[in-house]
């Protein structure tokens, strides 16, 4: 089929009413997650295993960077925004609630499943602790993710009724105790709920009149949050430093606003351009309908083709080597082709377990 014949299918097969710019945002922040994974994770191999090391922990040059590819923000005001049209609509709750579990829990099964099979072989082919723990971690570390994100749709039906003013004040006094006055660690996990209830709240309201209200003071508020009250300016976290993201700190917050502002700026012009540009429009409502396999398998994509070079070719620069100069930034640049035909090669094999409508698997991609 050629990609001009899929693009019309894809065209007939969308409802009148769609919002194209709601899936072309889902798109961005799925793309910025990836891309941010791969170019800020090494997979260094030494003598006691494979270890995971970070350019941004000797390479303060590369922190703009977290800027544009820490898109958690925009995830959860998509999930609010498309939670509030599903649950307006729904019959009830529990039906419209384990409606939108089942899209998320069947394709983490099967990487579960598949990932136990791996983790089998792995342990009678004799890999090391060391190497087990950090494959383990880059497999596992991105379901938090969908765990605050089941735990905000089970709590949509309040969060329609809570203004986002409410979330934004708890975590700033979580962390003016916890940072400000030595209180307890455990604290932080609070903004966990909290920290992204802020974007997911907006994207329920959806007012785009607060569009630059967000970006303009959400950036503000980062930029002093950074310069004067000691946050880092990496907006992901950094070895050996406070993290942005592990708990979310306001910083991360009101960097999330930013974000929020921007995106509703643009809803409506790439609302336009979806509408004009069938091809494009393609490539995003393709993207939405394997969401999920391309945000749970990237970093098996990773994976993979680091220990296939590694077995093959030996350590390679940008792949398995420290990540302590530019020149690794300029390698892994060129390795990402390869990162990207890997995960399309297991896009192809897992997008099938990922749940869609059985209508028009191409016009529903909002009901995830």
């Amino acid at each position: 089929m050629t990609n001009s014949v899929l693009a019309r299918r894809i065209e007939a097969g969308t409802p009148v009413g769609r919002d194209r710019a709601m899936d072309a945002l889902r798109a961005v922040a799925i793309g910025g997650v990836v891309l941010g994974h791969w170019l800020v994770t090494a997979l260094v191999a030494g003598g006691d295993g494979i270890t995971v090391a970070s350019p941004l922990a000797t390479l303060d040059a590369f922190t703009p960077a977290t800027w544009l590819f820490q898109t958690l923000a925009v995830f959860f005001l998509v999930g609010g925004r498309v939670a509030e049209i599903g649950y307006a609509r729904a019959e009830s709750y529990p039906r419209w609630f384990c409606d939108r579990m089942r899209r998320l829990t069947r394709p983490v099964v099967v990487l579960l499943a598949v990932w136990t099979v791996i983790t089998l072989a792995l342990l009678l082919a004799g890999t090391g602790t060391t190497t087990l723990r950090t494959v383990l971690t880059l497999v596992l570390s991105p379901l938090w993710f969908l765990l605050v994100f089941a735990g905000l749709t089970a709590l949509t039906p309040l969060a329609r009724r809570l203004h986002p003013a409410w979330p934004l004040l708890t975590v700033a006094v979580v962390d003016l105790v916890r940072l400000g006055l030595d209180g307890p660690a455990w604290l932080g996990w609070i903004n966990l709920a909290a920290g992204w209830l802020v974007p997911y709240t907006l994207g329920i309201r959806f007012d785009k009149r607060h569009a630059w209200p967000l970006l303009a003071g959400g950036v503000l508020a980062t930029i002093m949050l950074v310069r004067w009250a000691g946050y880092p300016a990496s907006m992901v976290g950094v070895p050996g430093a406070l993290s942005n993201l592990n708990p979310p700190t306001l910083a991360a917050v009101t960097f999330g606003l930013a974000q929020c502002g921007a995106a509703m700026l643009l809803h409506a012009p790439l609302g336009r351009l979806l509408h004009r540009r069938p091809a494009v429009w393609a490539g995003v409502a393709l993207v939405n309908l394997a969401a999920m396999t391309i945000f749970l398998w990237h970093q098996t994509a990773m994976m993979a083709v680091a220990a296939l070079t590694l077995r093959t070719a030996g350590p390679l620069p940008g792949l398995h080597t420290l990540p302590d100069a530019p020149t690794w930034i300029a390698a892994r640049l060129l390795w990402l082709p390869v990162l990207a035909a890997a995960l399309a090669a297991l896009w192809f094999l897992f997008h099938r377990f990922e749940s869609a409508p059985s209508k028009t698997r191409t016009g529903q991609a909002h009901k995830r």
